[in-house]
């Protein structure tokens, strides 16, 4: 098992808040099992002011880049994105094109 986490920022609009919230209240059945298939087990998202942050738990054989390929010959996973970044910011360190950036882990209570 692995554990990813995630970041991005939404635009800073309430309304455009507040419809990426509802999106995501009714997530396409399509882009479920997408993300299924790519070997996620666990997929949360969390809010605070306009960042987000996603937690995934996924299988051993899980990868960015093998999903990368997968979400790229999707219709239906690209049109979704498409409708995401409407709502969605690059956070200020990020490449061009990059949206959620992979967090460091720097600390793990055991």
């Amino acid at each position: 098992m692995q554990k990813y986490c995630l970041a991005l920022d939404l635009k800073e609009d309430p309304q455009l808040m507040a419809e990426y919230k509802a999106h995501h209240q009714k997530v396409w059945p399509e882009i479920i099992q997408s993300i299924k298939e790519s070997g996620i087990t666990l997929l949360d998202i969390y809010n605070v002011g306009n960042r987000m942050f996603m937690i995934i738990e996924a299988d051993d054989d899980f990868s960015f880049k093998k999903k990368a390929a997968l979400d790229e010959g999707n219709a239906k996973v690209q049109e979704w994105e498409d409708l995401m970044w409407k709502f969605q910011q690059a956070l200020p360190w990020a490449k061009s094109g990059e949206k959620w950036m992979l967090m460091e882990k720097i600390f793990e209570l055991k």
